[in-house]
């Protein structure tokens, strides 16, 4: 009798906590929604600029922000571009890099943390990202993907990392070697190529996240080292 596929090859998504996949699945259903629609699959001629229809919508635009902050009005249609850019990209390679990192770090995050830390890392700091970004620079470009909020997930994830070299003895810089090479990248990247000044949103992301940790870790820092050390 041949034995069941179905329990010899598990889905990979079946380690992965329900909010991480959930999450994921909005962030890549949206893009193949926009995809699906330029190449003419749906909705017909008028699907081409649906990407740039919902990037004006709810994408993070500083000069409305700006606006805001002068008039001191924060309407709610206006206001929840916080919340919406993360699941809109600029196309599938935009998006697919950050929904890779995104799988990653909120596996190990909520394992290490709690499932129910991923969500709230990830919007913090899409939020703070879209914040810094909004009211430290005066930018024309708009901000949309998920990669504040990703680069959250990689602080509580470098959080993490430090406390389990302070556990061990071993360097605690070590653990900030990830966001060290993914900013090298992205400095060669814009010195190659010129770039756009997102790179803040992205390293705000990650210093909140990293900083949120010591808060939403449960138990706090010393729950955390004793479950580090195996201890009860």
């Amino acid at each position: 009798m041949e034995p069941d596929r179905a329990h010899l090859e598990p889905s990979p998504f079946n380690a992965l906590p329900p909010v991480v996949v959930v999450m994921f699945f909005l962030i890549f259903g949206v893009e193949c929604v926009f995809a699906a629609g330029e190449a003419g699959l749906v909705g017909g001629p008028g699907a081409i600029g649906w990407r740039l229809w919902a990037i004006g919508e709810y994408g993070f635009a500083p000069p409305v922000f700006n606006w805001m902050l002068n008039n001191g009005q924060w309407p709610l249609s206006e206001v929840m571009r916080f919340a919406t850019y993360p699941f809109l990209h600029l196309g599938f390679v935009h998006m697919a890099f950050a929904a890779v990192i995104f799988l990653a770090m909120g596996k190990y995050v909520a394992e290490a943390m709690g499932a129910w830390v991923v969500p709230v890392i990830f919007f913090v700091c899409s939020f703070i990202g879209a914040l810094i970004y909004g009211a430290l620079l005066n930018e024309e470009t708009w901000l949309v993907g998920a990669y504040p909020g990703a680069y959250g997930l990689i602080g509580a994830f470098t959080f993490v990392l430090w406390a389990r070299a302070r556990v061990t003895g071993q360097a605690q810089l070590q653990a900030f070697s990830l966001i060290g090479f993914l900013m090298g990248i992205q400095l060669l990247f814009g010195l190659l190529f010129g770039t756009d000044n997102t790179w803040l949103a992205e390293l705000a992301g990650f210093m909140t996240g990293f900083t949120l940790s010591f808060v939403l870790v449960p138990g706090g820092i010393k729950a955390l080292l004793r479950k580090l050390r195996g201890s009860p």
